[in-house]
This record gives structure tokens, C-alpha cells and sequence, in this order.
């Protein structure tokens, strides 16, 4: 897939944020507690929380954010029973299918990034139909699915392939740069997150973009993933802009280039 800036279309009022995040990423946990406290089975809860997915990428293409990222399904999750694992593909077999058009008509690219060759052949099917569907349009906002994906894992799968292009004599292991090592990581065209959420208030990052997210803003919230809407993901977003980001630098450096939107 191509990336190109995405088209930020002027009817979107964005004057009610002080700062827009152009990357959001989120873990979305929550599902299965949200499922236990209403006495349902897990697999329930699940389906809630594909169809937030539905809602919060609406709404983030609406807002004018450039880039979603969302932790579908962990490299530590293939550890989960086998019949809720199975499950989980079909939900996502399913959402792919019923978001296809939706995706299309709002001009919503669709990528991925894990250890996609892991994935059901059925899965696999249907998410590369999607994507090439939707690289075929300048997309609005990208919305990238981590599937199968653990941030360890990427770093390894990054540091490997810079040693075969040391080995091939196409890179100086003594002057690689940081730039180079991001530029070899899953998906090098994605800017990293301003913006981390993670529903269902744990304080942990989960092994999600242990690389992108160094200095990404993190906003925990105690609200299950099934709860959270858009109401929720504007209070993140405004408190996102109430931050100061300062990326290593005083308060006094930073203060006269602050931008008034965006990053």
C-alpha cells in the first residue's frame, strides 16, 4: 500500500480540541470483564467490542485524526483457549466483511501489521481483500489493525533484517541511525502515536509499540472497551491537549512553538 497524507476535509470542526492527535492508538481492553458483569459469556463481550471498533473509527475519521492503530489480537493471545481464539478470527472475519463498504465509502484505509502469516487462511483472505480495496483512493484516515502483533516481537523482526542488510554489505552496522531501525519496522510510514489510550484501567502498555510510543501521551481509563464511545474518546482527546509536550526539553523551550493544532 501507498501511504499518502490523508485529505482533511474543512467541514470537520475541530475547534473544540485545543490539539488534535494525528496518530491514536489504543488498546481496547475490557471485553471480557465487560461480558462477566452482565452475566454474559466472554465471546459476548467480544462482539460489543468489535462493533465500538465500528463506532471509534468513524468518529476519528470524522474529527479529521490522520491514523488509528488498534491492538486487535496479541502474539500473547494465541495462548487464550482454542475456542475463543477460533472465535475471535470469525468476529474478525466478520467485521472485515460488514466494514468493507463502510471503510470505501469513507475513505478509510485499511492495513496491518503482526505476524499476519499466523492468521487463519480465511483471516489472511479477507483482511488483504480489504486492504487492497482500499488503496485504491487517498485515504482520509488509515486505520492500521495490529493483529497478531507484540511489540518484542517487531524489535526482533526489526534488528533481524538490519543484520541481513549488514551481512549483505547494504548498511554500516557502525553508522546505523535510529531513523534507519524505524524505518525498518512493520509499518515505517505510520508517524508514531501522540496519543496512547487504553480502556478497562490497567496501567500497563501490554507490549504494544514498546518502540513507537516512547514519548506518546498515555490516557488510562476504568471504562470497559464495550463502554467506550465517543463521549470517552473526546475527554482523552481533550485531555491530550491539555498536556504539555515537552519531548525532552524545558517548559520555556517549547512554550513559544506550541502549536495551536495538531503536531
Amino acid at each position: 500500500m501507498t501511504f499518502r497524507p490523508p485529505i482533511v476535509d474543512p467541514a470537520h470542526d475541530r475547534r473544540i480540541f485545543s490539539r488534535l492527535p494525528r496518530h491514536i492508538a489504543i488498546i481496547m481492553d475490557g471485553n471480557g470483564r465487560w461480558a462477566k458483569q452482565r452475566g454474559y459469556h466472554r465471546i459476548r463481550g467480544h462482539w460489543e467490542g468489535a462493533r465500538r471498533v465500528d463506532e471509534i473509527t468513524t468518529e476519528c475519521a470524522r474529527l479529521g485524526v490522520e491514523y488509528l492503530t488498534l491492538y486487535a489480537f496479541s502474539t500473547e493471545n494465541w495462548n487464550r483457549p482454542e475456542s475463543e481464539v477460533s472465535m475471535l478470527m470469525r468476529i474478525l472475519v466478520h467485521y472485515l466483511k460488514a466494514m468493507e463498504k463502510k471503510l470505501v465509502n469513507e475513505r478509510v484505509a485499511l492495513t496491518a501489521q503482526g505476524t499476519l502469516d499466523r492468521l487463519p487462511e480465511r483471516v489472511q483472505k479477507s483482511l488483504y481483500h480489504v486492504m487492497q480495496l482500499t488503496s485504491e483512493f487517498q485515504p482520509r484516515m488509515v486505520l492500521n489493525l495490529s493483529l497478531s502483533y507484540g511489540g518484542r516481537t517487531e524489535i526482533i523482526d526489526t534488528a533481524k533484517l538490519l543484520a541481513r542488510r549488514v551481512l549483505a554489505g547494504e548498511l554500516n552496522l557502525d553508522k546505523l541511525s535510529e531513523q534507519e531501525f524505524r524505518d525498518a519496522l512493520y509499518q515505517p510510514h505510520i508517524p508514531d502515536p501522540d496519543l496512547l489510550i487504553r480502556s478497562g484501567g490497567e496501567f500497563r502498555i501490554s507490549n504494544f509499540l514498546l518502540w513507537q510510543a516512547a514519548y506518546a501521551e498515555l490516557y488510562i481509563t476504568d471504562t470497559l472497551w464495550p463502554d467506550f464511545g465517543p463521549a470517552a474518546l473526546h475527554k482523552a482527546i481533550t485531555e491530550f491537549g491539555e498536556r504539555e509536550r515537552r519531548f525532552g526539553k524545558t517548559s520555556e523551550q517549547v512554550a513559544p512553538s506550541r502549536p495551536e493544532q495538531g503536531l
